[in-house]
């Protein structure tokens, strides 16, 4: 998923006083930047909003970007390669296009049946053939609908000849391959060698769960059926007696323990989140089930929607770290403390100013601080602290709530226990009943 966004520098903008050589930033210019910065981490900015799409995926041609990584780019040629050499064994004189489909068929369960080998180059080679297929045979089609039609067909004939169990194996036993874990512990850096076999298991596995997670509109009955049985045995605990992804999270464990640094984490991540939505479903899926069980129990139909809340909320950065976000209050809390002064006492008020330190730096940026309060007389933090003297019916006020746009899910009281059970756990200290 792509966020744009880009940043509306300040037309107030103060320019330095005599010339500015080539090359050189006007003065003003990176403490500005900075400053509007601050006021985007603060919810105050001016820039527009991101452009995001807040859904469970994005487009077919967006995921499959993301999935591969530049450096795949040459792979493709050679699972192409691979494919139609084997192709050429078997029907010399056809394209995979212009076979039937017991022609088609009948060569995906040798594809199969030549992954059982023991060596290791040619359980590879065939893996990628595979792969050619489940990626649509780009090379025989001229547009990306095309390639689309192709692929789902491709992957519902992979699907009925057993592929998603016999690569799953495969899978785990490359996952249990203590030997390549061992070389790649010892290795001072990763390569994209070490992960090959894995690559090309995960880019597989990856297809057919996102092609299959959705029913397409041209699906037939069979297919269909296919579908829905394939959905139910993912979350099912029938491979190895676990659910499928039960084994990619043992896979983002050993990796984060250091044991396994040659797995490809971005492809595991990605096919366990497309596994989570095949399993069990997206947003609305999740909406649905929610309104059947309070049905169910007697409960009053949800007031709202938390999802559609969140869709409509700004998107908001925060700050790059802790000491950066206390040093932006500090600074907003003394701008507002100066706001509230008087001119005349304003140099009485730097000289007493314990904060005021020898570092000439500091101060020219305190100073330009000041000079840009002075000169913004309708900036957000001056209408914070002096409110306009016009004076509104209470009738025509907006009721702004505090807190979460939306309402809470818990108790007070569940509130109170959590805080004091923190508060004994970290701090040793429980208040007073």
């Amino acid at each position: 998923m792509e966020a744009a966004g880009s940043l509306i520098v300040n037309n107030k903008m103060r320019t330095g006083v005599g010339t500015v050589g080539a090359g050189s930033p006007q003065p003003g210019k990176g403490r500005e930047y900075n400053r509007n910065q601050r006021k985007d981490s603060e919810g105050c900015s001016e820039s527009p909003d991101l452009e995001f799409v807040y859904a469970d995926a994005d487009k077919w041609a967006a995921e499959l970007s993301e999935l591969y990584s530049y450096t795949e780019g040459p792979e493709f040629q050679l699972n192409r390669k691979c494919f139609e050499e084997d192709l050429r064994l078997h029907v010399p004189d056809k394209k995979w296009t212009e076979l039937d489909v017991s022609q088609q068929r009948a060569h995906t369960m040798r594809l199969l049946d030549a992954l059982e080998v023991t060596a290791r180059e040619k359980r590879l080679k065939v893996a990628r053939a595979i792969l050619y297929v489940a990626q649509g045979t780009f090379g025989e089609c001229t547009s990306e609908s095309e390639v689309q039609t192709w692929q789902r067909h491709n992957i519902f004939l992979l699907l009925e000849a057993g592929a998603f169990n016999a690569l799953v194996e495969l899978l785990n036993m490359e996952v249990e391959n203590s030997a390549a874990c061992s070389n790649a512990v010892r290795k001072p850096a990763i390569s994209l060698a070490d992960s090959t076999d894995l690559r090309v298991l995960l880019n597989i596995m990856y297809l057919m769960v996102d092609m299959l997670r959705e029913e397409g509109e041209n699906d037939s009955e069979e297919w269909k059926t296919m579908r829905q049985t394939f959905c139910a045995d993912l979350g099912s605990p029938v491979y190895n007696s676990e659910p499928f992804a039960v084994l990619l999270f043992g896979m983002v464990t050993k990796f984060c323990s250091g044991h396994a640094p040659h797995f490809p984490m971005k492809k595991v991540l990605l096919l366990l989140w497309k596994t989570v939505l095949c399993t069990l479903g997206g947003f609305e899926d999740l909406l649905k089930m929610k309104a059947e069980k309070r049905e169910i129990l007697g409960l009053p139909p949800l007031p709202e929607d938390s999802i559609k809340v969140i869709r409509n909320m700004r998107a908001a950065s925060p700050p790059a770290s802790a000491s950066d976000l206390i040093e932006q209050q500090q600074r907003r809390g003394r701008r507002e403390h100066k706001a509230l002064i008087k001119q005349d006492n304003l140099d009485a008020f730097n000289e007493r100013d314990p904060y005021k330190t020898d570092d000439t730096r500091d101060e020219e940026e305190e100073n330009d601080e000041e000079n840009s309060l002075e000169g913004e007389p309708f900036s957000i933090e001056r209408e914070e602290v002096m409110p306009p003297s016009v004076t509104q019916p209470a009738t025509d006020r907006l009721a702004l709530p505090k807190g979460l746009p939306w309402a809470p899910k818990v108790r007070e009281k569940d509130i109170e226990i959590f805080l004091e059970s923190s508060r004994s756990k970290f701090i040793g200290y429980t208040l007073g009943r």
